[in-house]
């Protein structure tokens, strides 16, 4: 079957070193693999290699990556054959430690050099004394020596492990076999199974390996289909510990009698805690997980100490991971949706794991209106940026050709030729040919649903227990978790598993706990029943400038209008909780507001030490913060869209037993006209996370940037032409790369008294840091203009109009920037336009015109003005 892994280098997690922030994931189907190195600071050229080795399909999980000081070597089992392969070290890679370039060349750039089949690390296993049948369990590792070492079930319930020698020295391949008959009897006699101290029997057989390396000695661990865990030693090649994991779990005899063959094994290692083992029981219909920790006595006897028992209903596992704390686990529920959860095994004594929000598929149907082109429409969804994997449409157009000349031109004749085949004329009307439009792209998007599902779902778990990075590794793909905020994960959780006061108190008052899980609650309650239609209503007045809480009134009236399961009554009745409404909701603003009162700092950047010049900096790291803003704006907007249509409601009630009096005022006046704002925001920034930005040739940037050089903006100084090179990005991203991220990094890492050299990277930290000084500089309400400037330094004019629309009618901050970024647009697309000039319309003191001019005579002013303003 398909399966998938990942690799982590040792010093991934240091800022100085040359691996930082740096993985390599792998992937396989039949006798083929997919290796690809990612990175998030730098772009890494020849990162991906296919690899097929004719006849011989891999093992699940047969791809080991190891690290030594020159090389990264990676170890290859197939069903017939091993392989080695040595490819140079990324620290042997570049002259210097230090990476300054934002490209550098991955470690497979040249794997095509290598002979797969090379007599010294290549060997066919041999068929005797015999392999374990169907056996997709497998391990391999380095010896301290250089050796290459794989390990592989045998049919008799031991342990085949086949040597190659180092790559530099003559040597032949040994085989030797780990047998229950190594067992030292003195001390194991009396307690052990009589099957257990002779030859094992098929029962014994391995299903789950993992090898864990000393300094002069490795410890294999075996996970066999009698449920007992089996430890060897393989310097000594003898069996160390036997234990029978069934004495952990609840026990019935048909499960005992039962070969345990979904059973799973994984190993964390912690220098200060020691070697941890995470076993996963499989049983028909549950599951659980054992958590252990191995215990060395004086007298080297080794001995398991139980830790944790955490239950599952989950149907499938598909993956699980293990760290000295957590276990994250990837399951496949009964509607073969993807399922991803994990706990603290220490703290968490109730059992209760937290819930992963996977991203959900794309809608199965795309509304289109009577009034609005169907191929205009479907593109527009096919090609919205994080919606489809450029892998789904691509299958989805081969098995599709027509679709080709459907895409790329509007009047094609072979799709004309696919609809006549549906008319009994050679005309039809505009009505019929609508309708067959509408028909042939829901086929063709129903293709590219089917494929966008295939590949999606994952096969793996990968966490970097350097980092603690966890992602999910697809065919061809990878996904990366994140850490959700408080008030997303209110709002996006179950009501069934909403965090009570008896779990945990969201705030240190428990009274306002207790209200803001019940005001998420009716607003869940809300989203749950607003139509399609009801949320279009939303969408188009916030596009059409319209105001929202008319809006929200509107959908509130065709909510009550069609409620026919009171829900009404129930969201009245949970309004009834609430001791405080009006305080609850002021809080929830407050939480998602990223209004800052000071400018950001607009001055020359800090000098960046060159370790940190690309942390960060990689197209990868743009779409995973940027993805993360998007999918954080888009929770928010529906919240705050709930959220108005709740406060509509409690103006319509006026009920003073639900209000406290005198606050129906307050609640209209300042709540309602917080909340607005806050939804435009965030509609306004998703907007900006969906609008891709327009590939500038060079020298027009570099033009473009002289002109605005004479307008002696304190900002443009910064930007750089470039060329897009890694393909189509958001203009939040083309924000993110080219100005907001020197602002972050520079802000998170250049502090006084920061030791860099002792500093480590931990994802859920910093991802969680970046975002959160991401947005601010995103916020259109703040002091800071770097988004809009970055745009029009960027050659950005049609996505800055666009901009500049949605945000003048509301927002009343940077109106002068605004105006004057605006006519610059006019000047630069060659608009005609009339602007009025009220006072000063530029924030600069030192603008010159860049073309025919006149003088703006504000008082005190006198700044030379383009013609365009006239």
């Amino acid at each position: 079957s398909d399966s998938a892994g990942g690799f982590c280098y040792q010093e991934s997690a240091q800022l100085g070193a040359a691996t930082r922030n740096r993985w390599v994931r792998w992937s396989t189907s039949g006798d083929t693999v997919e290796l690809v190195e990612e990175s998030l600071d730098v772009n890494l050229l020849n990162n991906a290699v296919r690899l097929r080795i004719q006849g011989c399909p891999f093992l699940p999980g047969g791809i080991h990556l190891c690290e030594v000081q020159s090389h990264l070597v990676v170890l290859l089992l197939t069903a017939q054959t091993v392989h080695r392969l040595l490819l140079p070290h990324p620290a042997r890679l570049y002259r210097s430690e230090l990476i300054t370039e934002s490209q550098v060349q991955s470690v497979f750039t040249d794997i095509s050099k290598i002979h797969i089949r090379d007599p010294s690390n290549y060997y066919v296993i041999p068929s005797v004394p015999g392999l374990a049948p169907n056996s997709v369990a497998s391990a391999a590792w380095l010896s301290s020596e250089g050796e290459a070492l794989f390990a592989l079930p045998s049919a008799s319930g031991g342990i085949f492990v086949l040597k190659l020698p180092p790559p530099d020295v003559q040597g032949s391949v040994s085989v030797v076999e780990l047998k229950q008959s190594s067992v030292v009897q003195r001390f194991l006699t009396g307690w052990m199974p009589t099957a257990i101290r002779g030859d094992g029997g098929p029962s014994d057989v391995p299903v789950s390996l993992s090898v864990h390396c000393l300094d002069h000695d490795a410890v294999l661990f075996a996970l066999c289909q009698d449920h007992k865990l089996r430890m060897w030693s393989y310097k000594d090649q003898m069996c160390l510990m036997v234990a029978d994991l069934l004495e952990f779990m609840p026990v019935s005899r048909d499960l005992r009698l039962a070969a345990g063959t979904g059973h799973r094994l994984r190993l964390a290692f912690s220098q200060s805690l020691g070697l941890y083992l995470g076993v996963y029981m499989h049983a028909p219909k549950r599951g659980q997980f054992c958590v252990f920790q191995l215990v060395t006595t004086e007298s080297n006897r080794y001995s398991l100490d139980h830790i944790s028992s955490l239950f599952s209903s989950q149907e499938t596992l598909v993956d699980f991971a293990l760290t000295s704390a957590e276990i994250w686990a990837l399951w496949h529920n009964e509607e073969n949706q993807t399922v991803v959860k994990y706990i603290n095994f220490e703290q968490n004594v109730a059992g209760q794991w937290n819930q992963v929000f996977v991203q959900p598929l794309p809608e199965e149907e795309v509304t289109v209106r009577q009034d609005q082109d169907p191929r205009e429409i479907y593109l527009e969804y096919l090609f919205m940026p994080g919606r489809f994997t450029n892998a789904a449409i691509q299958k989805a157009l081969q098995v599709n050709e027509r679709a080709w000349d459907a895409l790329f031109s509007s009047s094609s004749w072979p799709f004309r030729c696919e609809f006549q085949g549906s008319v009994t004329e050679y005309e039809c009307s505009p009505e019929e040919f609508w309708q067959l439009q509408v028909e042939f792209w829901s086929k063709f998007y129903a293709c590219c649903l089917q494929y966008q599902e295939a590949l999606s779902r994952p096969l793996a778990l990968h966490l970097n227990p350097y980092t603690s990075m966890v992602c999910l590794l697809k065919k061809g793909s990878m996904s990366f978790l994140v850490p959700c905020s408080l008030v997303d994960h209110l709002y996006l959780l179950s009501n069934e598993h909403l965090l009570t006061e008896d779990d945990a108190a969201i705030f240190e008052d428990l009274e306002m706990s207790r209200d803001v899980v019940c005001l998420v609650q009716c607003l869940r309650l809300i989203g749950e029943s607003i139509s399609m239609e009801m949320a279009f209503i939303m969408e188009m007045a916030c596009s059409r400038l319209q105001p929202p809480e008319k809006a929200a009134e509107q959908i509130l009236e065709d909510l009550i209008a069609n409620d026919t399961e009171n829900v009404m009554e129930d969201i009245h009745s949970k309004l009834q909780e609430i001791r405080n409404p009006i305080h609850a909701i002021g809080l929830l603003i407050r939480e998602m507001d990223y209004e800052t009162d000071a400018e950001m700092e607009r001055g020359p950047h800090l000098a960046l030490r060159m370790s940190l010049s690309q942390l960060f900096g990689s197209t990868t790291a743009g779409n995973v913060v940027c993805g993360g803003v998007a999918k954080i704006c888009t929770v928010r907007f529906l919240l705050c869209r709930d959220l108005l249509i709740l406060q509509q409601l409690l103006l319509r009630l006026g009920d003073p037993m639900v209000l406290g009096g005198g606050q129906l005022f307050q609640s209209q006046q300042d709540l309602l006209h917080r909340t607005s704002p806050l939804l435009l925001s965030y509609f306004l920034i998703r907007w900006a996370s969906q609008c891709l930005a327009s590939d500038v040739p060079l020298d027009t940037l570099e033009s473009n940037l002289q002109h605005l050089s004479v307008l002696e903006l304190a900002d443009t100084t910064a930007l750089t032409p470039h060329k897009l090179v890694s393909g189509p990005q958001t203009i939040v991203e083309l924000f993110f790369q080219e100005v907001a991220r020197k602002h972050i990094i520079s802000r998170l890492f250049l502090q006084p008294n920061t030791s860099l050299a002792e500093t480590s990277l931990n994802w859920p930290h910093l991802i969680t840091s970046i975002v959160a000084d991401f947005l601010p500089l995103l916020w259109p309400s703040n002091p800071s203009f770097l988004f809009p400037e970055c745009l029009m330094g960027s050659c950005q004019y049609t996505q800055l109009q666009e901009y500049i629309r949605l945000l003048q009618p509301w927002c009343h901050v940077n109106m002068g920037s605004c105006c004057f970024m605006m006519g610059r647009c006019y000047l630069v697309m060659g608009e005609g336009q009339f602007l009025v000039v009220k006072g000063c319309l530029c924030p600069w003191k030192s603008c010159v015109g860049i073309s025919s001019a006149c003088i703006c005579h504000s008082p005190g002013c006198g700044i030379r003005l383009s013609s365009v303003f006239q």
